[in-house]
């Protein structure tokens, strides 16, 4: 599957009267790393939440690849390539790491109801297949002598790394990270940067909400930076280093 593209134009989100995201666009493009940064409260995760559709926009558009998905349910979202990782990391922790890794791939089994009520051999074939595919994701991922460990003895860094590879165990054309890096160190934040450079080599779009800034300027072809609701600053990661509302975002007035 090729890679997509994903444009915003003009979103907005208001919760009870409170502006949350304030007529934003930005472009994903296609095979490569955007980043949506900015300080706390800006809007990141909510424009996130936008697009993989757990909340309606109340204004503008969402298009992947030309298609406007905006109204679209989470399930229809995923459908069509759309893969993410929470804030908070949402994983069955008495399962394996594998068998966690297996719940994004329960739609591309190609066995039928029927096949399963009769245990054909079609089942077992399907089942070998996506496990032998999930089992080479804990390996792109690090973390494949961890295979038969149940999630809740993982640590932290490591049960990132089974979000993700549950994410592309779906197969996604668009894969959405919300703040993979939070709580690692610095040795297991440069092998998450690789693992996010091999992502997008594979192929696949990635659009990626993170605070540590030398992380985001390692992975990223494009920054998108929010503040308070709206965009206020796209580029480069040089471009962006630079530009004074991006400083006085993080630092305050007299700093920029």
């Amino acid at each position: 599957m090729a890679a997509a593209q994903l444009e915003l134009w003009q979103v907005a989100k208001r919760f009870q009267g409170v502006v949350a995201v304030d007529s934003v666009s930005l472009t994903a493009t296609a095979g490569q790393v955007t980043a949506l940064i900015g300080p706390n409260g800006s809007g990141k995760t909510t424009t996130m939440n936008m697009i993989t559709g757990l909340y309606p926009t109340d204004a503008g558009h969402i298009r992947l690849d030309g298609v406007d998905i905006a109204r679209l349910a989470p399930h229809k979202v995923a459908a069509l390539g759309v893969a993410r990782t929470f804030q908070n990391i949402r994983l069955l922790a008495s399962e394996t790491t594998l068998a966690n890794v297996l719940l994004g791939a329960h739609r591309h089994q190609s066995a039928s109801l029927l096949d399963v009520l009769f245990g054909l051999p079609a089942v077992k074939s399907s089942e070998t297949r996506e496990k032998a595919r999930c089992e080479a994701l804990l390996d792109l991922v690090g973390i494949a002598p961890l295979r038969d460990v149940a999630v809740g003895g993982l640590s932290y860094g490591d049960r990132r790394r089974v979000e993700i590879a549950r994410a592309l165990a779906t197969k996604p054309r668009l894969l959405l990270l919300d703040e993979p890096a939070a709580g690692m160190n610095f040795a297991e934040k440069r092998a998450l940067a690789d693992l996010v450079l091999a992502i997008r080599d594979m192929g696949i779009t990635v659009l990626l909400i993170e605070h540590d800034i030398e992380f985001v300027a390692r992975v990223s072809d494009h920054i998108v930076v929010l503040n308070f609701g709206r965009e206020i600053a796209a580029g480069t990661p040089e471009e962006v280093r630079r530009m004074p509302s991006v400083i006085e975002a993080y630092l305050g007035t007299e700093d920029a």
